[in-house]
């Protein structure tokens, strides 16, 4: 099942975002080898690709896990959460529709 996992950053949090994206990125790169990842990506916290010193308020993460639990886990020890760049993190079983 496919499940949508939504991590609201933390006030102030760009340094320590940029400190431990190559361990959060080398995640999403083993799901996606694995043919798990749907899509990824962070929301800028202006209307810009590159927000600059804005920074992000957050990211989705669409991917195939077997189970609510083991999604949950996977989001739990991702290292944006581990080093406080998300203060909140929703997993949400998602169906995707479109496009088919």
């Amino acid at each position: 099942m496919l499940y949508a996992i939504i991590g609201q950053d933390a006030p102030e949090s760009l340094e320590l975002r940029l400190a431990s994206r190559p361990a959060h990125v080398a995640r999403l790169q083993a799901l996606q080898s694995e043919g798990r990842l749907l899509l990824a990506g962070p929301f800028p916290a202006e209307d810009a690709n590159d927000p600059g010193k804005a920074g992000f308020t957050g990211s989705l993460i669409v991917a195939e896990f077997p189970t609510l639990d083991q999604a949950q886990t996977w989001a739990t020890d991702d290292p944006y959460v581990q080093a406080g760049v998300y203060q909140h993190v929703t997993v949400k079983p998602f169906r995707k529709t479109f496009p088919s």
